[in-house]
């Protein structure tokens, strides 16, 4: 299997950001299966496609490489990023930081996407809140937003967590009408700099 020391630091010599217990890198080439596996969870993936996996080649030729691609427009500072254990290095998910395509650089997204193992653990609310205070000090960020079905409790829950809050809500796109409770359409959240630091 190799030391968890040996893997951590193949792995995350490109660290991104680290919190008390997970270190967020970039993805690499490399990394398809780490996502292929993550979206292979019907529960993980229940309140995106209902339940359905990604197809692997999917995540192969489309997936990762619009992942690659994120960090040569924003320079690496902004876009998906793997996030791992500190202690032992096992990959728990993604968090994601970045602006609409064709949105404003000081506007971005905050999302992430755990396996069920690091569910529970307050991995979400750990990352997301990290990556909150690097938009405010560090990129340049005005508004950090997220976005989740209604009926989504728990990621709301950690969206108020963060002192988010409630702006709309949303239509669900009419891909995801096969989704359990997208009859209650979605909601946004939002925080913007002055009221970061207000915290």
């Amino acid at each position: 299997m190799g030391c968890p020391i040996c893997f951590m630091h193949d792995r995350l010599v490109d660290t991104y950001l680290e919190t008390e217990r997970l270190a967020l890198r970039r993805f690499t080439a490399d990394d398809a299966d780490l996502l292929i596996e993550l979206d292979s969870d019907p529960a993980v993936m229940r309140y995106l496609t209902g339940g359905t996996p990604t197809a692997p080649e999917f995540v192969r030729e489309r997936v990762l490489p619009k992942i690659l691609a994120g960090y040569e427009t924003w320079g690496g500072d902004l876009g998906l990023f793997a996030a791992h254990e500190k202690d032992g290095g096992a990959f728990i998910g993604w968090f994601i930081l970045r602006p609409e395509p064709e949105g404003p650089l000081d506007e971005v997204e905050l999302g992430y996407r755990l396996r069920q193992a690091a569910w529970g653990r307050g991995y979400a609310t750990e990352g997301s809140r990290a990556l909150l205070g690097k938009a405010f000090t560090e990129l340049g960020v005005r508004m950090v937003w997220a976005e989740t079905m209604s009926v989504n409790h728990g990621s709301r829950n950690i969206m108020e967590k963060l002192d988010m809050t409630l702006a709309e809500t949303i239509p669900v796109p009419s891909d995801m009408e096969m989704v359990e409770g997208s009859e209650h359409g979605g909601v946004r959240y939002e925080i913007t700099k002055e009221q970061w630091e207000q915290q």
